[in-house]
């Protein structure tokens, strides 16, 4: 019986297509990260410094090479031990712990969330979300904002660091330390004052969330490492820039105006955006300038820049940027400079 033979409601069957076997779940290949290539730099310009300084033939490219190496060097150490500080603080201290230790009235939580800086030390690339966190967890926001500006400035990591940077000039530690806790909590009582919840736009902090511990405690440095680390190497870059670049001319008839000098370097810091940890060995190395223009570098810098605007709007929103921007940094000016005319 061929084909033709069947009847025509007897047709011959049709092969269904098979369907395809499923895709093999590709091993996970270790790759070489921005943290990894960061590192790498700045392992190779430690070691190959002398190599690297004897290529550069002119005095001036000599100088920058020096002068930024030598930032670099005396601030990594720094910049490493806090950042590891901070992803502990924030993936391992459990977050009520900030609501049961500070103060019930708000009035007295503001100055007790600044002196918490001291006990828990971070950069300001860490206390932004940490800040952002307290907020969520029910913790005032003038409270938040004491410790936002205080942690980076007043704690011993950067304290330290100051203190290195400044070798036999403890007033400079004293004045940074007093002036930027005077700046947090004034701010903190101010925002109790006149600020309004309408302003602030709830925190979230994805890369730390549904993740084991030690998952987000990795994530957190890497974080924090490549922020922080890439201002840094702008920062030193720029102050070498500086250094070499800027007639020495100039810098002397700045340096020489009491208020120029100043309002220079608070600029300065706000565009130069460098980690708390390291920023004094770049204030160290602005030595044209006077102490007190360099404290209010210093206190100006952990408190407003431009990595730091930039994170507190995406924190915080906008309505609260352009309202607290401004005002920390003319308080930090003020504070910073009236500080700088009694201790220095």
């Amino acid at each position: 019986m061929t084909q033709t033979d069947l009847p025509a409601s007897a047709a011959p069957p049709v092969a269904l297509p098979e369907s395809p076997p499923a895709p093999a779940t590709p091993a996970r290949e270790r790759r070489i990260g921005s943290l990894e290539v960061l590192a790498g730099l700045l392992v190779l310009l430690v070691v190959l410094r002398g190599w690297l300084a004897g290529l550069m033939t002119g005095a001036r490219l000599q100088t920058w090479t020096t002068v930024f190496v030598s930032v670099l060097v005396q601030a990594v150490p720094f910049l490493v031990f806090g950042v590891v500080l901070s992803a502990i603080i924030a993936v391992f201290v459990p977050r009520s712990f900030w609501e049961k230790a500070l103060p019930k009235h708000p009035a007295l939580a503001v100055p007790a969330a600044g002196l918490a800086g001291v006990v828990l030390p971070g950069c300001e690339c860490g206390s932004v979300p940490i800040a952002g966190s307290l907020i969520r967890r029910g913790v005032t926001p003038a409270a938040a904002i004491a410790f936002l500006l205080a942690a980076p400035a007043i704690n011993p990591i950067v304290l330290t660091a100051t203190a290195v940077a400044f070798p036999g000039k403890p007033e400079m530690v004293i004045g940074r330390g007093a002036a930027s806790l005077i700046v947090a909590v004034g701010m903190g009582w101010l925002w109790l004052k006149l600020g309004k919840e309408s302003w602030i736009r709830l925190p979230h902090r994805p890369d730390l969330e549904g993740k084991a511990r030690f998952e987000a405690f990795w994530s957190a440095i890497r974080h924090d490492v490549m922020h922080a680390g890439g201002y840094l190497v702008m920062g030193a870059a720029a102050a070498a820039t500086i250094n070499v670049v800027v007639p020495a001319t100039w810098l002397a008839r700045l340096a020489a105006h009491p208020v120029l000098s100043v309002l220079a370097l608070a600029v300065l810091a706000v565009l130069l955006s460098i980690c708390s940890e390291a920023d004094a060995f770049v204030a160290a190395s602005l030595s044209q300038f006077s102490l007190t223009a360099r404290l209010v570098f210093l206190v100006v810098g952990p408190m407003i820049d431009l990595k730091l605007i930039a994170m507190q709007t995406g924190v915080f929103g906008r309505r609260f940027m352009w309202r607290f921007a401004p005002t920390t940094l003319v308080a930090a000016i003020l504070v910073g400079t009236a500080t700088g005319l009694v201790l220095l």
